[in-house]
């Protein structure tokens, strides 16, 4: 079963809250209309009522009953538009006016309503408004009582206030704007399903890219552009990939280096097994010491593997303030006792540092060791360590064979040893320095002759990783 488009579940969602928010708004527009048709109605209804008080108060004529009064007044006032006067005499209809541009030929079928006069004769003697269902649709009644010589309330001055045609230009108004929104709902809807193509297009490309990415090729990266949430999302999606390629890369290298590194131990351990007169006890012991020695050349070379593929952990560090005064004397003290040199302290740095001091005092005491490796008895070694406001420099100097420039770039690649005739190792020490300082957003330089010694430097961001000093 297939899910429904994001795209389209977007679109009927805004289509869905426009047409909720324009029925809403024609709701609103048809009470008001209503309010408004009630409010002219009153209104004109309230006019007539006081054009016939005035014409009471006002009249110079003497009327002898209610009717010759009603009358008298219809002939001075003419009904308006949807209106009609009506003399009620007796509790029956005597007599009416309507409006003379109107075809009202119904209005006679009114004067036989028994539901009319009912109404009228009912309000009756105070007076008063109602609604009725009539022949010419929905009317508002209003009676005005008009009192004999002995103030009997014998007769009724009656308006009727027909309804149908301003209900009918309201249904009018409104059809229209239902024609108007249905319209507008429909360019909406294209609108909308248009403008979440454009905003789904980085999410397309994340799935395209997505499904174009597998283990052995994690390269492909997605265009950013824009300055919006999706571009966010775009520029967290390749910061993810470039993690995981670097993850990746990481565990490819370590395979590929065990494999390589492994193999030539394993080899030679097993030929020597073959090969061994398990009666000759002196072939015995120094088989067995050789393949003692292979193994734990081996133990070590999968020690440093993982502490290669440690590096790129989140976890492999655990900084904080150190003294870099004291981090200096601390190095001091632990590498007299690496071999037979003049060692000495070149600088000790001042004020400090936000690193992770078992990583660096491990970087440092490598470069120790490898400095120890390429130096003779007497010859020099020396550290030191220096602060400005960017930077904490760790070095560690000798005056050894030195090293060619043609393999000073390439001496910090794994399982790299330019010296043939150095002492014995795995080749990564150099490596792991490299990856210490890396993890601390710094990097390890060399600067040497041949002949004249080598300088090894740790250059080390000062600052914490939210940006303060010490």
């Amino acid at each position: 079963m297939h899910s429904v488009p994001v795209r389209i579940r977007i679109t009927a969602a805004v289509v869905l809250l426009v047409g909720l928010a324009l029925t809403g708004a024609g709701f609103v527009v048809y009470v008001l209309q209503l309010r408004q048709i009630d409010e002219n109605v009153n209104a004109a209804i309230t006019q007539e009522l006081e054009e016939f008080k005035r014409f009471q108060v006002e009249s110079s004529e003497e009327f002898a009953d209610p009717a010759a009064l009603i009358r008298a007044n219809l002939r001075s006032n003419v009904a308006g538009e949807n209106e009609l006067f009506v003399g009620f005499i007796g509790g029956e209809w005597a007599f009416a006016q309507q409006n003379r541009y109107s075809d009202h030929s119904t209005y006679d079928d009114l004067r036989t309503d028994p539901a009319l006069a009912e109404g009228v004769n009912r309000v009756l003697p105070e007076g008063g408004s109602f609604r009725l269902d009539t022949e010419l649709g929905p009317t508002v009644v209003t009676v005005q009582p008009v009192s004999s010589a002995n103030e009997t309330a014998d007769g009724a001055f009656v308006i009727l206030y027909l309804l149908t045609s301003d209900q009918d230009a309201l249904g009018d108004v409104m059809r229209t704007y239902a024609i108007v929104a249905f319209l507008s709902l429909i360019a909406i809807s294209a609108t909308a399903y248009g403008v979440a193509g454009r905003l789904l297009r980085p999410v397309r490309r994340i799935h395209a890219t997505a499904q174009t990415i597998s283990d052995t090729d994690l390269s492909r990266r997605l265009e950013v552009t824009g300055n919006d949430d999706l571009t966010d999302l775009s520029h967290t999606f390749n910061a993810m990939l470039d993690r995981l390629e670097e993850a990746f890369d990481g565990q490819r290298r370590f395979l590929d280096d065990a494999g390589h590194e492994l193999r030539t131990p394993i080899t030679i351990v097993r030929g020597h097994l073959e090969l061994l007169d398990a009666d000759d006890a002196a072939e015995v012991k120094t088989t067995t010491s050789l393949v003692i020695d292979e193994v734990d050349r081996m133990s070590r070379l999968v020690d440093d593997l993982i502490l290669l593929a440690k590096t790129r952990r989140p976890d492999f560090l655990r900084p904080d303030w150190l003294d870099v005064g004291e981090l200096t004397d601390d190095l001091a003290d632990k590498v007299r006792g690496f071999g037979d040199r003049t060692w000495s302290v070149d600088h000790r740095g001042r004020g400090s540092a936000f690193v992770d001091r078992q990583r660096i005092t491990q970087a440092m005491l490598q470069l120790v060791d490898n400095a120890v490796r390429h130096t003779e008895v007497g010859d020099s070694i020396a550290i030191g360590s220096i602060q400005d406001d960017d930077a904490l420099r760790l070095w560690v100097r000798d005056t050894g064979v030195g090293i060619g420039h043609e393999h000073q770039q390439v001496i910090f690649d794994r399982f790299r040893q330019v010296d043939p005739n150095s002492l014995p190792g795995s080749g990564l020490g150099l490596s792991i320095v490299s990856e210490i300082a890396r993890a601390h957003g710094g990097d390890v330089g060399v600067t040497s002759v041949l002949g004249g010694g080598s300088t090894f430097t740790v250059t080390l961001p000062r600052t914490d990783p939210q940006g303060r000093t010490s």
